[in-house]
């Protein structure tokens, strides 16, 4: 199924999502994106959809074409502090802040949003798999959060970050049992199964 430009009846429409929402170590990263109702990009999805490689031809392709863009990590000390949902939404705020022009309506990937300023908002499930201003925001936050992935990877690349990305994987998880945990990992998250173990 294409694709739609356009949610609302406004002309300025933000699409938002976030990236790393599940990952045991590194950031939670949002974007918000503002495409030209003329936009047309036969490439462009979802971002879990698409390679490696077509994520970072599509980042220029979205950057050069926007009206507007904006991207945000929000740390793990933070996401300890405030909870994975709430920094998700707090990531998403902050890209949208970053916007050069102001959005007249914001549609969320996901069902949980809290309202920026007083622009009305929608949120819609899958949401990147149906309006390209969410996935092109999905495909940006893959992509920032996945370079700064592979940076921090240089200094601890026992836990393979530059391919697991932070994500749950088994190999992750085995090096977490081995090394223990480092400073990029979410304290508040359960790093391995057994923490959920009681010796009773």
């Amino acid at each position: 199924m294409a694709l739609k430009i356009q949610f609302s009846t406004f002309n300025l429409e933000c699409g938002t999502d976030e990236a790393g929402r599940g990952c045991l170590a590194g950031p939670v990263t949002a974007a918000a994106v503002i495409l030209p109702l003329s936009y047309k990009n036969k490439l462009l999805n979802d971002s879990k959809q698409l390679s490696k490689k077509n994520r970072i031809l599509l980042k220029p392709m979205i950057e050069d074409l926007s009206i507007s863009y904006g991207v945000q990590h929000i740390f793990e000390s933070e996401i300890d502090t405030i909870n994975i949902l709430n920094a998700s939404i707090k990531a998403m705020h902050g890209a949208i802040s970053q916007l050069k022009t102001i959005p007249e309506y914001i549609i969320v990937d996901g069902n949980r949003f809290k309202p920026f300023e007083d622009i009305p908002h929608s949120t819609i499930v899958k949401g990147d798999s149906k309006f390209m201003s969410i996935a092109a925001a999905s495909v940006l936050a893959k992509t920032y959060r996945d370079n700064y992935m592979e940076k921090i990877h240089e200094e601890f690349p026992m836990y393979n970050w530059k391919q697991n990305k932070g994500y749950p994987t088994k190999e992750h998880r085995a090096a977490i049992k081995k090394y223990g945990i480092t400073k990029y990992h979410r304290k508040s998250f359960r790093l391995l199964p057994e923490q959920y173990k009681l010796d009773i």
